[in-house]
Formats: C-alpha cells, structure tokens, sequence
C-alpha cells in the first residue's frame, strides 16, 4: 500500500510539472503534450506492476507468516495436550493407591477395634482377678497378724530392721572388696614402674648379650650390603631372623638378636659375602643354609672338646650336642656352657674330698642343665631338670646321674650323695659376685614367648622378635595366607600380645607375604 501511495504521489508530481511545463513551454504545446503523455502513461504502466509485484510478495510473506504461526500454535496445542494426558494418568493412578490405602486402612481399623474390644475384655477379667487377689491378700494379712500376733506395721518395721543389717554387711563386704582392688591396682601399678626401671637400667646387659658389631674394611660395603631399594639386607634379615642397623657408625654394623646362635650364623654369613664380593637374595639364602650346616659341625665340635678336657667318656652323640648347644646360650646372663664346666670341676674336687667318685660327678655336673637346650618348642614347658633327666634316661646315663641332674632343683627326691653335690655346685657357680644376671633371663624369655605367639597361628611359616622386642617380624606362606588374611593374622597376632603377655612401651607386628615362582632348567 506504501508503494502505491508512493507511486500516485509521483503521478501527481509529473501531471503537475506537466502543467507547469505547458504553461512555460506554449509553444511547444502538442509535442511536449505528446512525450509527456507518452512517459506519463510509461510511467503509470512501470509503477502499476512494481506496485502489482511488491502486492504479491507482501501477500505471499503474509501467508508463510500465517503458516508458520499456525504451526506453532499447533505444536503448543499438542504439547498441552500431551501434559494434559499425563496429568489425567498420574491422577488416575494416585486415585487407585488412595483407593488400595483407604482399604488397607479400613481393614487396620478393623482389626485394631478387634484388638481393642479384646484389649477391654482382659482388662475386665485382669481388674475382676485383681480385686479377687486384694480381697485374698487382705484376708492373709489378717490371718497372719492373728497367727503371729503383729500388726502388719509391726511386721513392716522389723522386716526393714532385718533388710538393714543385710545392707550394712553387703556394704561392708562392697567397702572391703573395693580396698582390695584398689591395693591389687596400686600393686599392678607399681609392678609397671619398677619393670619399666629394670627395663631401663638392663639396656646395657642386653645390648652385650644381644648385639654382635661386625667390622667393615670401609664404608663402601654398606651400600653394597643394603643392595638396590634395600632387597640385599631384607633377605638376610628374613633368612637369619636377625636385625642388620646400618647407621653412620664407621667401618662397622650392628647384628642384633636375642639368640647367640642366629646371631652367630649372620655374622659368618655377612663375612664370608663381603669377603666373596657377591651379594644378591639368591646368594644370601644359599649362605645361610651353608653357614648353618657349619654352625651344628661346630656345635658338635665344641660338644667333644668340652667332654674331652673334663675327661668323661662314652657320652651319646646326642648329649655331645646338647653340650655343644650350651655355648650358645645364657642362663640369667651367665653362658650355660662356662656354667656347666665350672659346676663339673667343683663336683669332681667336692666328689673326691668325700671320698665318691670324681667322673661321675663331672658327668653329672656338666648335664645338669642341658634341659635348657631342648630340641623342639614342645619341650619348653617341662621344668629343665625333669627334662634333662628325661634326655639323660633316653640316651642311658646311669641311675645316679641321671638322679642327680632331676633332682638338682628339688624337682624329685635325692636318692644318691651326687644329687646334693650337683646342687650345692650349681648354686656356687651360680652365686658368685657377677655370674648371673636375671633381667636379661627374664627379657629373653619375653621374646621367645612373642614368637611363640605368632607361631600358634595358622599360615606362619617364621617368626622374629626384632629391635629388642618391639617388633615382632612374622613371615607367612602366602599359598596359605592372602593379603587380606595377612593384615587380619597381624591385628590378630597384636590382639592375642595384648591379652597375654605383660611388657613395657609398644610391640609391633609386620606379617611378611610374598610369593616365589621357582622351576628348575634341565
């Protein structure tokens, strides 16, 4: 329309400059006239169509624009429809679930006025029972007063007379009791202390007898030893059982455990490595296996030398051992074997003082204590005495030592003069200023009982009580163990340490697990 406006506005210019032009221009009046009517009517046929054109694309933009509104408005209608649709669902099923929940109620109410109406009738019969027992209750009472001739307040007050006495005596008995464990108590307390003080004051004693220093010919070995991220060190210390401290002492490490003879086999294992230069895992395990053949030959070496130079003959094999096991053990800090050589040679002077027979108080004097060289862990809860009396009977030693040796801690009757001799010896080696020293015993004897602990589980293949006791190094078979099972043996292990042993400071327990593949190349 804008067009057309536009386009008649022009027309009206041109009729108009048309006009002013006739008047201006009279003298070329038809020509003029002529041209003019002839653009004019060029000019009206060019803006009639453009008019006519620019009509038809507004009415075609019209309908697209129609269409497309219609579209969309159709596309909202369905949209609401469809929500329409579900709201309708979700209604109708929320009116099905209030329908199953106003039966479901219906029903409870029923049931509950059933309770109800039951609940009513008991109470009837309860509160009918209830009077018919005051009722019985009172006539006792009145037939009790009668019998006894008291008032039920006389009863009353001498009943409360006899529940005070009662009360009085339990509360005393509660009163002592209490004492009693207070005492109990301030006793446990002070056992800790002074234990705790022992356990100070003993380092020194246990740091002789428990740690070895095994010297280096320079500080370059150490690394060599430790091996790459430590794997050298940690199959010794697996092999041997034994704590390998390698810290900034010069020239030298520290072996530490309390058995003299898986100290003694790391020692010889560590030396005869450093001095062959080649140190791996395979290699250290091989060592130890041969250092340990070699430590039992020595064992037995030292065995017949010792009887050797008491002059006993015709000992077993088996005694020679226990003899020679001697050298690597302590009895209250003194070395069993210097024990046992010192109680024989006093035996032999006492024996031929009294007019007896020397040889055979040194034998008996020298196998007095090889019960505390057992064989198996089994052995360790029989009393040393009546065990080596046992060993000695086994292996044929004749009636008299073999007395001697059961009966040196009055554990059976003395039935022959050496019996008494054995005694009084043993107590004279023992006795003298500086022999004995019992906490390192004692300390010994508490790692022995860790590993003992550990070894009671299932799957635990070796057992190590490291760092003087405050950590219990257990190695697992890990066909029978799996990682799982290895952290619950561990808090397992810690729990059964805690119930049943006493011991200062903290112990922990690292259980070990690893696995082998091994085949063999032909």
């Amino acid at each position: 329309m804008d067009s057309t406006s536009i386009l008649i506005g022009a027309i009206a210019g041109l009729i108009i400059g048309f006009v002013v032009a006739k008047f201006l221009e009279k003298g070329k009046a038809s020509k003029t006239t002529a041209n003019a009517k002839k653009e004019a009517e060029d000019i009206l046929k060019t803006a009639t169509k453009e008019a006519e054109d620019i009509k038809k694309d507004k009415i075609f933009q019209a309908k697209e624009k129609f269409l497309e509104l219609k579209a969309e408005h159709e596309k909202v209608i369905v949209g609401k429809n469809k929500k329409i649709n579900e709201s309708e669902k979700r209604t109708r099923d929320k009116e099905s679930q209030v329908s199953s929940e106003l039966a479901k109620s219906k029903k409870l109410n029923q049931d509950l006025e059933g309770k109800l109406k039951d609940v009513a009738y008991r109470t009837e019969i309860f509160e009918k029972k209830q009077a018919e027992v005051d009722k019985l209750h009172k006539n006792q009472v009145q037939q009790l007063e009668v019998i006894s001739g008291l008032s039920a307040e006389d009863a009353k007050e001498q009943l409360m007379e006899s529940l005070k006495e009662t009360a009085r005596t339990d509360a005393m008995g509660f009163i002592q009791n209490t004492v009693e464990e207070a005492k109990l108590t301030a006793e446990q307390e002070a056992r800790k202390i002074v234990i705790n003080t022992i356990q100070r004051i003993g380092t020194e004693e246990a740091v002789e007898n428990c740690v070895s220093v095994f010297n280096l010919e320079s500080d370059d070995v150490k690394g060599r030893i430790i091996g790459r991220e430590g794997r050298n060190i940690r199959a010794l210390e697996a092999a041997t059982g034994v704590e390998i401290i390698v810290d900034d002492t010069p020239e030298a490490i520290i072996l530490s455990c309390f058995d003299s003879v898986r100290r003694e086999v790391a020692r010889l294992s560590l030396h005869k490595l450093v001095t062959d230069g080649r140190i791996h895992p395979a290699r250290v395990e091989e060592i130890v296996k041969k250092t340990e053949k070699q430590i039992e030959q020595e064992i037995v070496e030292v065995g017949k030398r010792t009887v050797i130079d008491l002059g006993i003959h015709g000992l077993h094999p088996e005694l020679i051992r226990a003899v020679g096991r001697m050298k690597y053990r302590s009895s209250y800090g003194q070395n069993l074997l210097q024990h046992s050589r010192e109680v024989a040679k006093l035996c032999g002077v006492m024996a031929a003082e009294l007019g007896l027979n020397p040889k055979l108080a040194k034998r008996a004097g020298l196998l007095h204590d090889i019960g505390k060289v057992p064989n198996t862990e089994a052995e360790v809860e029989t009393p040393h005495a009546i065990l080596g009396m046992q060993w000695a009977e086994k292996y044929g030693e004749k009636p008299d030592v073999c007395n001697a040796i059961g009966a040196h801690h009055d554990e059976i009757e003395m039935k022959t003069l050496i019996s008494p001799i054995v005694q009084v010896c043993d107590a004279i080696s023992g006795a003298r200023p500086g022999a004995r020293r019992q906490v390192l015993d004692s300390y010994i004897q508490r790692l022995k009982d860790l590993e003992d602990i550990a070894f009671g589980f299932g799957g635990v293949q070796k057992a190590y009580a490291i760092q003087a006791g405050r950590e219990l190094r257990v190695i697992v078979e890990s066909e029978k163990v799996s990682d799982d099972k290895a952290a619950e043996l561990s808090f397992e292990i810690s729990q059964k340490i805690q119930t049943d042993m006493t011991y200062p400071g903290q112990v922990k327990v690292t259980v070990i697990r690893e696995t082998r593949a091994v085949n063999v190349a032909k």
